[in-house]
């Protein structure tokens, strides 16, 4: 099984990131990928599209993966940037390709905005560490991108953008108070794109790393009073890590096994591999 993994931070942020002991976006889905297909033999290529000069694939290239993911990204779908613009038409071109497609967070975004959706800052603020009690729609219920998801459940987060229009050929999965749209799927052009707002990828480790790095934002925010107080929190978040058994700290911290628990984390991804990528590939490998 071949992946193309698209990681949309610029050189900058992902810097950021390693020295605030946090795993480059991309290293964290090929993780998860490889865990979660089935098999041994999986190859990701790592795609870097907001580094300089970098040359982005065409949908005939494109057709060479059995599937396409995206990470999650700082960047903003209508910063109208060059590197943003990039990103938008890179996902016009997989949707082109036919291949199916996945993602977290700016996935959903991009992949919404290309198909003709529309993207916005939310005005309740950013969403960050856990997103509590996301319902799945009608949609969702039925949706095989849930099956198996509970609902309502949590999942990690960190954004400040949300989708407030949906394309045609696409449909709200789940939401939450503070989110409408927390998960989506969308058809456009030949392709299918299955993704969330959230983070399956992430762990409690990743979440505090995240939240280290993001300290000094998230007390201009109200997140924290005092860094002393955001590093108590970091620091309950790795405890956890370490000691999944700790129930004091997963009661103080409001934790369970949605979160805990990778098989439920990643309910997503393993569906989006189970009913599209294998059966595309499937269908693929016979054609040729």
């Amino acid at each position: 099984m071949k992946y193309l993994i698209i990681d949309g931070y610029t050189k900058a942020a992902r810097d950021v990131l390693v020295e605030g002991g946090a795993s480059v976006a991309a290293d964290l889905y090929e993780s998860m990928l490889s865990r979660w297909t089935p098999g041994d033999d999986v190859e990701c290529d790592k795609l870097f599209p907001s580094d300089p000069r970098v040359e982005l694939p065409g949908s005939e290239a494109l057709r060479a993966y059995d599937g396409v993911t995206w990470t999650g990204c700082s960047l903003g779908c209508n910063d109208g940037t060059p590197e943003v613009e990039g990103q938008i038409q890179l996902q016009k071109d997989i949707f082109a390709s036919g291949v199916p497609s996945f993602g977290s967070c700016w996935a959903a975004q991009i992949a919404v905005v290309a198909a003709g959706g529309r993207v916005e800052v939310n005005p309740r603020g950013r969403e960050m560490g856990i997103s509590r009690k996301l319902s799945l729609t009608e949609a969702g219920k039925v949706h095989p991108l849930h099956q198996g998801r509970r609902s309502p459940f949590d999942a990690f987060t960190s954004h400040d953008d949300e989708i407030t229009a949906m394309p045609s050929g696409g449909s709200a999965l789940s939401g939450n108070t503070f989110t409408r749209v927390q998960s989506v799927c969308v058809t456009h052009d030949k392709g299918t794109f299955w993704g969330v707002q959230y983070h399956p990828e992430y762990d409690l480790h990743e979440l505090a790393r995240l939240t280290f790095c993001r300290i000094e934002k998230l007390k201009a925010r109200g997140f924290f009073q005092s860094r002393e107080d955001a590093l108590a929190y970091i620091d309950d978040l790795e405890a956890l890590y370490q000691d999944p058994g700790r129930g004091d700290l997963a009661w103080k911290l409001g934790i369970d096994d949605d979160l805990t628990d990778a098989h439920i984390r990643c309910t997503e991804v393993r569906n989006w591999i189970q009913y599209l990528v294998i059966p595309n590939t499937l269908e693929k490998n016979t054609t040729q």
